[in-house]
């Protein structure tokens, strides 16, 4: 299994688990937005689209600029990767076993048309 870094893990499932910041994510992988242009889908002030943003930063998910007064946000995907990396162990596990489960069930179902 990959090794990473409980903390860094934690920290991605904690940004991710909320439905708003996956759809800030989102956003950001289509290119650059302000946290104003990222506040805009919702019914939310500008600090509270910030909060969002400091836990998507927080998490090494996004990476962001201050360009004046304006605050622009960039998605840094290799947290991501590292996210995937972890999950996909436990998907190689349950193909294993979901191919194992197939296999005996095609069995029983051979089995009972013989009979």
């Amino acid at each position: 299994m990959v090794e990473i870094d409980p903390v860094r893990l934690d920290a991605v499932f904690h940004a991710l688990s909320d439905t708003t910041r996956r759809a800030m994510l989102r956003q950001l992988a289509t290119g650059e937005r302000s946290v104003g242009e990222l506040a805009a889908p919702y019914a939310m002030s500008l600090a509270g689209a910030s909060k969002h943003v400091k836990v998507l930063e927080a998490a090494g998910l996004v990476r962001r600029e201050v360009r004046g007064r304006t605050h622009l946000c960039r998605l840094d995907a290799a947290r991501l990767a590292e996210a995937e990396a972890w999950l996909s162990y436990y998907e190689r596990f349950w193909t294993r076993h979901l191919d194992a489960l197939e296999g005996l069930l095609r069995a029983e179902d051979a089995e009972g048309e013989k009979g």
